[in-house]
């Protein structure tokens, strides 16, 4: 039986006491008022995703649901500190395979032909700095609660992890639309975000540079996240630039102004690897910078996130990370991993295909939804092709056990219905690891959808973390 969020065996829990019984004085029609306030919010400020089919495109509306999502104080605590052990790690292995000894490699807690086969490996990232060892300097770390309440990690977000500015602004729309419910509770705030990510760039500046010069490098206007690249620019006070707008010259990056060239020493990156230096990758690219690469060896300029990311979060390398966890910290993981289970080991292959109908089965390189099945709902003829995929192509896949998300009340249609959700908090690395109080909670709109991804027909809800603990936690697990 999945975990409802806001319902337990003894009625609503506890700390959602107050929110639902001012939903409930409110009334529906108002609700419905309401929630038609939310999308004129966001049309008004023009904030719109991409849907993955939708000729529609990036003009969609973002869809944000009236209902927030609370989570108790100690309860946040459990997840932060899983967050800040899991990024940790994630660091220390990144910076030990290009920068480093390759010690986890050599040691065997993850093999060789595993990690030099992945898409996100870059040889080319060998020997490119990152100062204080922040190669996630931005992870979106994927979370959600199985049947029996305990958080689990889905996956990591660790190249260009994207949503943050959907945080914040549904945090603004939700302080317009509810500002009773949400003056009523103690939330921790989330408008820091702009001037934390701005702290951990400078504090990763190349040497000897005190007062660095940041940027955000965006693909353009026509990339479906340009709105989020624009706000964060705006909100920590830097330039956005294009490719376009940068030169490197004798390995130190220029930014054209109408000054003449000024000098950048920390870029946040938001093009893929493969296209942010044609002379080193994509030759073709009208995106990326010529020389830039060279520029990050030369210990010139600083990038964020680092080059090479991608082989972290590698859906193929997902199951090695509570080992690494323990290799690298001497801890047990304080947030578990979804059962997974890998193809490429004959006796594993065998059983995934004798229970396909019970797991699901994911691209090892995929995002964003694309090319999951989820056995249990899948006709005979998917099942065959799926089967034949994992035979076809062992490394390129990974299947896991079916999480039933938990549900969280979602309006929709005019009334309150239990949807499915995660949880994207967004977690910030430089001098020190800071997590966002919160995230992006990711609601499927769809009755029954276990894919929440905004690019999948998913919307989101306000997060609120609770300050100090309020009104008891009511049958939560965090074992």
């Amino acid at each position: 039986m999945r975990f409802d969020e806001v319902y337990g065996p003894d009625g609503v829990r506890p700390h959602y006491r107050e929110l639902m019984d001012r939903l409930e004085s409110l009334g529906v029609d108002d609700l419905a008022d309401r929630f038609g306030l939310l999308d004129s919010f966001f049309q008004t400020l023009g904030i719109t995703f991409a849907v993955s089919g939708d000729e529609r495109g990036r003009d969609r509306t973002w869809p944000m649901d009236l209902v927030p999502r609370i989570i108790p104080s100690k309860e946040w605590a459990h997840i932060e500190s899983g967050l800040v052990q899991r990024v940790t790690t994630l660091n220390r292995f990144l910076d030990d395979l290009y920068f480093g000894s390759q010690a986890a490699l050599r040691d065997g807690l993850i093999p060789r032909w595993l990690v030099e086969t992945s898409d996100g490996y870059i040889r080319e990232a060998y020997g490119v700095p990152a100062p204080k060892g922040s190669r996630c300097v931005v992870a979106g770390i994927d979370i959600v609660r199985d049947s029996a309440g305990e958080y689990r990690v889905l996956e990591d977000n660790l190249r260009v992890p994207s949503g943050i500015s959907y945080v914040l602004e549904n945090r603004v729309a939700m302080t317009r639309v509810l500002p009773v419910a949400f003056a009523s509770h103690d939330i921790r705030p989330v408008d820091h975000y702009g001037a934390s990510l701005a702290r951990a760039l400078r504090s990763i500046a190349p040497p000897a540079v005190d007062h660095p010069t940041m940027a955000v490098l965006t693909p353009g206007v026509a990339n479906s996240a340009y709105f989020e690249h624009s706000f964060l620019a705006r909100q920590m006070g830097v330039e956005l630039v294009e490719g376009r707008d940068l030169v490197v010259d004798d390995h130190i990056v220029y930014m054209r102004t109408t000054r003449g060239l000024k000098r950048v020493d920390v870029i946040y990156r938001r093009i893929g690897d493969e296209f942010l230096d044609p002379v080193v990758f994509r030759q073709d690219s009208l995106l990326g910078v010529p020389g830039l690469l060279g520029a990050a060896r030369a210990g010139t300029v600083t990038l964020a996130n680092a080059i090479g990311n991608g082989v972290a979060d590698d859906k193929g390398v997902y199951p090695f990370v509570p080992a690494l966890i323990e290799y690298y910290l001497g801890e047990k993981p304080l947030l578990p991993n979804v059962n997974t289970y890998l193809p490429w080991e004959p006796d594993q292959m065998e059983m995934i295909l004798s229970r396909l109908d019970h797991l699901v089965v994911k691209p090892v390189g995929e995002a964003g939804g694309h090319g999951i099945v989820i056995g249990s709902r899948a006709d005979e003829a998917t099942l065959q092709r799926t089967a034949d995929s994992l035979k076809a192509n062992p490394r390129g896949h990974i299947a896991q056990d079916i999480v039933d998300l938990s549900t969280h009340p979602t309006f929709v249609g005019g009334k309150l219905e239990p949807r499915h959700i995660d949880l994207r908090p967004f977690v910030l690395s430089g001098d020190h690891i800071e997590v966002v109080p919160g995230g992006l909670t990711r609601v499927a709109l769809r009755e029954g959808s276990l894919i929440v991804n905004s690019s999948q027909g998913g919307g989101s809800k306000d997060t609120w973390v609770l300050d100090r603990h309020e009104g008891g936690q009511g049958a939560i697990s965090t074992r």
